[in-house]
């Protein structure tokens, strides 16, 4: 076992805060990173030291991991936490932090090796007659034969980048007619993306539930799971509502896809906080998708019902801690709801909406988290995901989490940009999801840019005041600024610590 004293935590935003925010509980120190776009960033004011890291773009400062090694040697760091996104799944990344004498807070550069590639992982987990999609069982670059395999599964298939992720080098296609030209889409874009051509073959099916499992894994052979979160509400392949638990498993049914994530984590000598997804048909039939080998966005909702920090458990595991609970020890308490909230405009085909945030409120009350990176008056980055908070709320059932929800939303105050709030409104308004009767194609079915409200009057009436004032010639709009992090002109800690 070894003592964390020190964690750098390479990322930004909402997840960095969260980390430290847990790590500052149990009395360990935080350093953040920054890049140049992000110097006034919260998550840079709130931990014990920060250091920027390059440049506004990703590839400039938060991808440049020799230089975040290069920190934590400077600053006699122990750990690394990484977040989601950026470096959190990249095998090379933990090898190399590793390698650094550095603790890599999440599972082994095996692991992620293995999971990051989805044949080798249907290959790792298939000794435990885990249900998979018919479909190949290994890459396939050969248009002929892929044709005939296609033909045998069934039109319509998947064809899917074995690298891929978030939608990327995936096309679906209904006749073998187009298969040829599709297959060559498939492999342009999964090569542009992830640098891997390598495309494989499913079999489509077309209106599944998207379900995954939340797991956690010691360092001494234990390995548990902490029940469903229901993720499918989502555009362009990615999430936008979850929650947990699911509104259609049957206890044995959660069971048995518990077990089956247990056994996927097994497959790997999984070690940390993972997340074992499955794909659900209209017949509860589940089939195995992928593991995602990192903490995830919607990670708040397993939090809520089983009364457990994931990221206190992920340190406690990297320090070489056993589990403190066994399975049999976890039940699910009341039930939770989280809405991702975008800077996206969900009338212009959720495209980014990039601005300053005007008015920046945040709802409150029993029941209600928000876990965010941002103030009023910050301006949402062009460089980076446009989410802005996961707005979560929880209640005693799914219909008091949904009230609490719908008043959460409307407590919540943003002006400046368009958000993905008023389509949160939406969906938990809607029968289809209120009575559960729901999968991924909900968007596609249900919704319309048209079918959103107009703006309030309240809001109509501070835009014609503001137009007013500019034509009559009287002072300018005033736009809030960032705060400088100075108070009756003395520097504050954060600003002392950072380290230039």
């Amino acid at each position: 076992m070894r003592k964390i004293k020190k964690i750098l935590v390479a990322n930004r935003g909402e997840i960095a805060l969260r980390v430290m925010r847990s790590a500052k509980e149990m009395g360990i120190s935080t350093v953040a990173i920054y890049s140049e776009a992000d110097r006034n960033a919260l998550h840079v004011r709130y931990a014990d030291e920060a250091v920027c890291v390059g440049g506004p773009k990703s590839n400039e400062s938060y991808l440049r991991g020799d230089v975040i090694i290069d920190v934590c040697k400077r600053l006699q760091v122990d750990a690394i936490h990484p977040g989601y996104g950026f470096l959190s799944e990249n095998a090379n990344f933990a090898r190399k932090v590793q390698e650094a004498g550095l603790i890599f807070i999440g599972p082994s550069p095996e692991a992620i090796e293995l999971m990051g590639s989805k044949l080798a992982a249907k290959a790792a987990v298939s000794k435990y007659k885990i249900p998979m999609v018919p479909g190949t069982e290994e890459a396939i670059s050969d248009v002929e034969e892929a044709k005939e395999i296609a033909s045998n599964v069934g039109f319509p298939i998947l064809i899917k980048a074995s690298a891929g992720g978030g939608g990327k080098g995936m096309r679906v296609v209904e006749s073998v007619d187009v298969f040829e030209e599709q297959m060559k889409l498939a492999v342009s874009e999964a090569t542009s993306a992830f640098g891997d051509g390598s495309v494989f073959i499913e079999k489509y099916i077309g209106s599944p539930r998207h379900i995954e499992i939340q797991v956690l894994g010691d360092t001494h052979g234990n390995i548990v799971h902490l029940f469903e979160r229901e993720c499918s509400i989502q555009r362009r392949h990615q999430k936008v509502i979850e929650e947990a638990p699911s509104a259609v498993l049957t206890p044995e049914l959660r069971d048995e896809m518990g077990r089956c994530a247990v056994d996927v984590a097994k497959a790997c000598d999984y070690v940390g906080a993972g997340t074992v997804e499955f794909l659900v048909d209209e017949n509860l039939n589940f089939y195995f998708l992928e593991m995602n080998t990192r903490l995830q966005v919607e990670h708040p909702v397993t939090e809520q019902i089983t009364g457990l920090d994931l990221v206190k458990e992920q340190i406690l595991i990297a320090e070489g801690n056993p589990l403190s609970f066994r399975q049999e020890d976890l039940t699910i308490n009341g039930h939770a709801l989280e809405l991702r909230v975008y800077a996206e405009d969900p009338a212009n085909n959720f495209l980014p909406d990039i601005g300053r945030l005007e008015t920046y409120v945040r709802p409150q009350g029993l029941g209600v988290r928000v876990d965010d990176g941002f103030e009023q008056g910050m301006d949402i980055p062009i460089y980076y995901d446009p989410m802005i908070a996961k707005l979560v709320t929880f209640g005693k059932d799914r219909q008091e989490a949904i009230e609490k929800m719908l008043r959460a939303i409307d407590e919540y105050k943003i002006t400046g940009i368009e958000t993905t709030l008023p389509f949160g409104t939406f969906v938990l308004q809607h029968e289809a999801f209120v009575s559960g009767n729901f999968d991924t194609k909900f968007i596609e079915r249900y919704f319309s840019p048209s079918v959103l409200e107009p703006k309030s009057t309240e809001d109509a009436d501070e835009i014609a005041a503001v137009l007013a004032a500019m034509l009559l010639g009287n002072n300018k709009p005033k736009v809030s600024t960032p705060s400088t992090g100075t108070q009756n002109g003395t520097v504050s800690n954060w600003r002392k610590n950072r380290v230039k």
